[in-house]
Protein backbone atom coordinates (compact mmCIF):
# COMPACT_ATOMS: atom_id res chain seq x y z
CA UNK A 1 0.00 0.00 0.00
CA UNK A 2 3.01 2.43 0.85
CA UNK A 3 4.84 1.17 -2.49
CA UNK A 4 1.61 2.35 -4.48
CA UNK A 5 1.24 5.44 -2.66
CA UNK A 6 4.74 6.56 -2.88
CA UNK A 7 4.74 5.51 -6.90
CA UNK A 8 1.21 7.94 -7.14
CA UNK A 9 2.92 11.06 -5.08
CA UNK A 10 5.99 10.61 -7.56
CA UNK A 11 4.09 10.87 -10.64
CA UNK A 12 1.76 13.46 -9.35
CA UNK A 13 4.89 15.41 -8.39
CA UNK A 14 6.37 14.66 -11.83
CA UNK A 15 3.15 15.66 -13.61
CA UNK A 16 3.13 19.29 -12.12
CA UNK A 17 6.62 19.81 -12.31
CA UNK A 18 6.24 19.37 -16.15
CA UNK A 19 3.29 21.43 -15.58
CA UNK A 20 5.07 23.69 -14.19
CA UNK A 21 7.67 24.21 -16.81
CA UNK A 22 5.67 24.44 -20.12
CA UNK A 23 3.71 27.32 -17.90
CA UNK A 24 6.61 29.24 -16.88
CA UNK A 25 9.15 28.62 -19.59
CA UNK A 26 7.82 30.98 -22.04
CA UNK A 27 8.10 33.99 -19.24
CA UNK A 28 11.59 32.76 -18.76
CA UNK A 29 12.29 32.58 -22.52
CA UNK A 30 10.92 36.36 -22.97
CA UNK A 31 12.98 37.11 -19.66
CA UNK A 32 16.41 35.68 -21.47
CA UNK A 33 15.62 37.19 -24.88
CA UNK A 34 15.07 40.16 -23.74
CA UNK A 35 19.16 40.74 -22.72
CA UNK A 36 19.58 39.45 -26.41
CA UNK A 37 21.09 41.37 -29.42
CA UNK A 38 19.22 41.46 -32.47
CA UNK A 39 21.18 39.07 -34.41
CA UNK A 40 20.86 36.62 -31.63
CA UNK A 41 16.98 36.85 -32.16
CA UNK A 42 16.76 35.48 -34.99
CA UNK A 43 19.32 33.10 -37.64
CA UNK A 44 21.04 29.99 -36.20
CA UNK A 45 21.43 31.33 -32.43
CA UNK A 46 17.52 32.07 -31.95
CA UNK A 47 17.01 28.59 -30.37
CA UNK A 48 20.00 29.81 -27.64
CA UNK A 49 18.64 29.61 -24.58
CA UNK A 50 21.50 31.49 -23.05
CA UNK A 51 22.83 34.64 -25.18
CA UNK A 52 26.35 34.31 -25.85
CA UNK A 53 26.89 38.47 -25.79
CA UNK A 54 24.34 39.46 -23.52
CA UNK A 55 23.55 43.18 -23.36
CA UNK A 56 21.08 45.75 -22.09
CA UNK A 57 20.28 47.86 -25.33
CA UNK A 58 17.18 46.41 -25.41
CA UNK A 59 16.13 47.69 -21.65
CA UNK A 60 17.74 50.83 -22.63
CA UNK A 61 15.90 51.13 -25.87
CA UNK A 62 12.82 51.40 -24.61
CA UNK A 63 13.33 53.31 -21.70
CA UNK A 64 14.30 56.01 -24.42
CA UNK A 65 11.44 55.43 -26.09
CA UNK A 66 9.13 56.39 -22.93
CA UNK A 67 8.07 52.88 -21.06
CA UNK A 68 7.77 54.69 -17.99
CA UNK A 69 5.68 57.36 -19.35
CA UNK A 70 3.73 54.14 -20.04
CA UNK A 71 3.89 52.58 -16.85
CA UNK A 72 2.24 55.97 -15.23
CA UNK A 73 -0.37 56.35 -17.49
CA UNK A 74 -1.29 52.55 -16.85
CA UNK A 75 -1.04 53.32 -13.26
CA UNK A 76 -3.17 56.52 -12.93
CA UNK A 77 -6.05 54.61 -15.00
CA UNK A 78 -6.30 51.46 -13.60
CA UNK A 79 -5.89 53.36 -9.99
CA UNK A 80 -9.06 55.26 -10.77
CA UNK A 81 -10.85 52.76 -12.86
CA UNK A 82 -10.20 50.39 -9.73
CA UNK A 83 -11.92 53.14 -6.90
CA UNK A 84 -14.48 54.15 -8.81
CA UNK A 85 -15.91 50.77 -10.29
CA UNK A 86 -15.12 49.08 -6.80
CA UNK A 87 -17.39 51.66 -5.35
CA UNK A 88 -20.41 51.49 -7.76
CA UNK A 89 -20.18 47.59 -7.71
CA UNK A 90 -19.84 47.77 -4.38
CA UNK A 91 -23.33 49.96 -3.84
CA UNK A 92 -24.86 48.28 -7.09
CA UNK A 93 -24.24 44.11 -5.14
CA UNK A 94 -25.71 45.22 -2.06
CA UNK A 95 -28.92 46.62 -3.12
CA UNK A 96 -28.92 43.01 -5.22
CA UNK A 97 -29.13 41.50 -2.40
CA UNK A 98 -30.40 43.14 0.16
CA UNK A 99 -33.41 44.69 -1.39
CA UNK A 100 -36.16 42.47 -2.55
CA UNK A 101 -37.81 44.09 -6.27
CA UNK A 102 -38.73 41.80 -9.54
CA UNK A 103 -36.88 40.77 -12.15
CA UNK A 104 -33.44 40.42 -9.43
CA UNK A 105 -32.21 37.49 -11.49
CA UNK A 106 -32.80 38.91 -14.43
CA UNK A 107 -30.66 42.03 -13.76
CA UNK A 108 -27.86 40.06 -12.63
CA UNK A 109 -28.33 37.87 -15.87
CA UNK A 110 -28.17 40.98 -18.13
CA UNK A 111 -25.43 42.78 -16.29
CA UNK A 112 -23.29 38.97 -16.27
CA UNK A 113 -24.23 39.19 -20.29
CA UNK A 114 -23.01 43.16 -20.51
CA UNK A 115 -19.36 41.53 -20.10
CA UNK A 116 -19.49 39.02 -22.61
CA UNK A 117 -20.20 41.59 -25.64
CA UNK A 118 -17.11 41.93 -28.21
CA UNK A 119 -15.75 44.99 -27.30
CA UNK A 120 -15.46 45.98 -31.13
CA UNK A 121 -19.24 46.13 -30.81
CA UNK A 122 -18.91 49.48 -28.29
CA UNK A 123 -15.73 50.85 -29.34
CA UNK A 124 -17.79 52.83 -32.24
CA UNK A 125 -20.17 54.77 -30.33
CA UNK A 126 -17.89 54.98 -27.24
CA UNK A 127 -15.44 56.71 -29.99
CA UNK A 128 -17.88 59.11 -31.47
CA UNK A 129 -19.16 60.23 -27.88
CA UNK A 130 -15.97 60.68 -27.17
CA UNK A 131 -14.64 62.98 -30.04
CA UNK A 132 -18.22 65.06 -29.58
CA UNK A 133 -17.86 65.83 -26.48
CA UNK A 134 -13.31 66.28 -27.06
CA UNK A 135 -12.49 63.96 -24.26
CA UNK A 136 -9.75 62.12 -26.55
CA UNK A 137 -6.35 62.09 -25.91
CA UNK A 138 -6.93 62.44 -21.90
CA UNK A 139 -7.63 60.03 -18.71
CA UNK A 140 -10.94 60.29 -18.88
CA UNK A 141 -10.87 56.83 -21.21
CA UNK A 142 -11.35 55.51 -17.65
CA UNK A 143 -15.26 55.73 -18.07
CA UNK A 144 -15.75 53.47 -20.78
CA UNK A 145 -13.61 50.84 -18.86
CA UNK A 146 -16.30 50.04 -16.99
CA UNK A 147 -18.10 48.01 -19.67
CA UNK A 148 -15.44 45.17 -19.15
CA UNK A 149 -14.68 45.45 -15.34
CA UNK A 150 -18.19 46.86 -13.69
CA UNK A 151 -20.39 43.62 -14.60
CA UNK A 152 -17.98 41.07 -13.02
CA UNK A 153 -17.44 43.47 -10.13
CA UNK A 154 -20.73 43.64 -9.30
CA UNK A 155 -20.91 39.71 -9.82
CA UNK A 156 -18.22 38.51 -7.70
CA UNK A 157 -19.54 41.08 -4.76
CA UNK A 158 -22.82 39.84 -4.97
CA UNK A 159 -21.64 36.57 -4.13
CA UNK A 160 -19.95 37.66 -1.10
CA UNK A 161 -22.57 39.67 -0.08
CA UNK A 162 -25.11 37.08 -0.62
CA UNK A 163 -22.79 35.23 2.49
CA UNK A 164 -23.12 37.47 5.43
CA UNK A 165 -25.71 36.69 7.35
CA UNK A 166 -28.98 39.38 7.52
CA UNK A 167 -29.55 38.26 10.61
CA UNK A 168 -26.77 40.31 11.72
CA UNK A 169 -28.00 43.25 9.89
CA UNK A 170 -31.27 43.21 11.63
CA UNK A 171 -29.44 42.89 15.45
CA UNK A 172 -27.34 46.16 14.43
CA UNK A 173 -30.67 48.13 13.31
CA UNK A 174 -32.98 46.97 16.77
CA UNK A 175 -29.45 47.96 18.61
CA UNK A 176 -30.29 51.64 17.23
CA UNK A 177 -27.59 51.61 14.42
CA UNK A 178 -28.20 53.83 11.66
CA UNK A 179 -27.92 52.08 7.75
CA UNK A 180 -24.33 53.85 7.00
CA UNK A 181 -23.06 52.05 10.04
CA UNK A 182 -24.43 49.25 9.10
CA UNK A 183 -23.15 49.15 5.74
CA UNK A 184 -19.45 50.68 7.60
CA UNK A 185 -18.91 48.70 10.29
CA UNK A 186 -20.74 45.49 9.74
CA UNK A 187 -21.26 44.77 5.72
CA UNK A 188 -18.21 46.60 4.18
CA UNK A 189 -15.85 45.13 6.88
CA UNK A 190 -17.17 41.40 6.70
CA UNK A 191 -17.23 41.72 2.86
CA UNK A 192 -13.92 42.78 2.75
CA UNK A 193 -11.66 40.52 1.18
CA UNK A 194 -14.01 39.97 -1.50
CA UNK A 195 -13.93 43.95 -2.35
CA UNK A 196 -9.96 43.33 -2.51
CA UNK A 197 -10.13 40.82 -4.77
CA UNK A 198 -12.47 42.48 -6.95
CA UNK A 199 -9.91 45.73 -6.88
CA UNK A 200 -7.08 43.71 -7.78
CA UNK A 201 -9.28 42.02 -10.53
CA UNK A 202 -10.20 45.26 -11.24
CA UNK A 203 -6.49 46.94 -11.71
CA UNK A 204 -5.20 44.06 -13.47
CA UNK A 205 -7.82 44.05 -16.17
CA UNK A 206 -7.58 47.79 -16.72
CA UNK A 207 -4.03 47.53 -16.85
CA UNK A 208 -4.16 45.14 -19.19
CA UNK A 209 -6.80 47.09 -21.68
CA UNK A 210 -5.52 47.44 -25.25
CA UNK A 211 -8.52 48.46 -27.74
CA UNK A 212 -9.81 51.60 -25.87
CA UNK A 213 -6.94 53.05 -25.28
CA UNK A 214 -5.36 52.27 -28.45
CA UNK A 215 -8.73 53.67 -29.93
CA UNK A 216 -9.40 56.77 -28.01
CA UNK A 217 -5.79 58.24 -27.16
CA UNK A 218 -3.83 58.36 -30.02
CA UNK A 219 -1.82 60.80 -28.81
CA UNK A 220 1.47 59.30 -27.59
CA UNK A 221 1.50 61.09 -24.12
CA UNK A 222 -1.69 59.25 -22.90
CA UNK A 223 -0.26 55.46 -24.60
CA UNK A 224 -0.57 52.99 -21.67
CA UNK A 225 1.74 49.56 -21.08
CA UNK A 226 -0.07 47.37 -24.18
CA UNK A 227 -0.07 50.26 -26.80
CA UNK A 228 3.09 51.36 -25.92
CA UNK A 229 4.41 48.11 -26.33
CA UNK A 230 2.41 46.95 -29.99
CA UNK A 231 4.67 50.73 -31.23
CA UNK A 232 7.54 48.70 -30.41
CA UNK A 233 8.44 48.35 -34.39
CA UNK A 234 9.44 50.10 -37.61
CA UNK A 235 7.69 50.43 -40.87
CA UNK A 236 8.56 46.68 -41.87
CA UNK A 237 9.84 44.73 -38.74
CA UNK A 238 8.84 44.37 -35.15
CA UNK A 239 11.61 45.48 -32.45
CA UNK A 240 11.30 42.10 -30.70
CA UNK A 241 14.32 42.60 -28.37
CA UNK A 242 12.55 45.88 -27.13
CA UNK A 243 9.28 43.86 -26.79
CA UNK A 244 10.90 41.55 -24.75
CA UNK A 245 12.43 44.07 -22.83
CA UNK A 246 9.32 46.51 -22.01
CA UNK A 247 7.55 43.22 -21.36
CA UNK A 248 9.79 42.47 -18.50
CA UNK A 249 9.76 45.78 -17.22
CA UNK A 250 5.95 46.20 -17.26
CA UNK A 251 5.38 42.29 -15.92
CA UNK A 252 7.12 43.59 -12.30
CA UNK A 253 4.42 45.98 -10.79
CA UNK A 254 1.81 43.11 -11.65
CA UNK A 255 3.68 40.50 -10.40
CA UNK A 256 4.57 42.34 -6.87
CA UNK A 257 1.05 42.69 -6.13
CA UNK A 258 -0.09 39.14 -6.58
CA UNK A 259 2.74 37.81 -4.63
CA UNK A 260 2.40 40.34 -1.93
CA UNK A 261 -1.27 39.76 -1.60
CA UNK A 262 -1.67 36.35 -2.65
CA UNK A 263 -3.20 35.19 0.37
CA UNK A 264 -6.14 37.95 0.13
CA UNK A 265 -7.22 37.07 -3.30
CA UNK A 266 -7.19 33.50 -2.67
CA UNK A 267 -9.33 34.38 0.22
CA UNK A 268 -11.40 36.77 -1.41
CA UNK A 269 -12.25 34.52 -4.38
CA UNK A 270 -12.85 31.12 -2.21
CA UNK A 271 -14.63 32.79 1.37
CA UNK A 272 -17.80 33.74 -0.96
CA UNK A 273 -17.56 30.11 -2.45
CA UNK A 274 -20.13 28.21 0.06
CA UNK A 275 -22.62 29.90 1.68
CA UNK A 276 -23.12 28.63 5.26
Amino acid sequence: MDKKSNRYKAMLFTFISLYLIVIIFPFIWVFLTSFKPTQEIFGEGAFRLISENPTIENYANVLQNGILQSMWNSFVVAGITSIYVVMVATLAAYAITRFKFRGKNLLLGIILAVSMFPQMIIVGPIYNLFMNLNLTNSYFVVLPYSTITLPVAVFILVTHFNKIPIALEEAATIDGATSMQILSKIVFRLAAPGIFTTAIIVFITAWNEFLLTVTLNTNKAYHTVPVAISFLRTQFTILWGDVTAATVIVTIPTLIIVLLFQKQIVSGLTSGAVKE
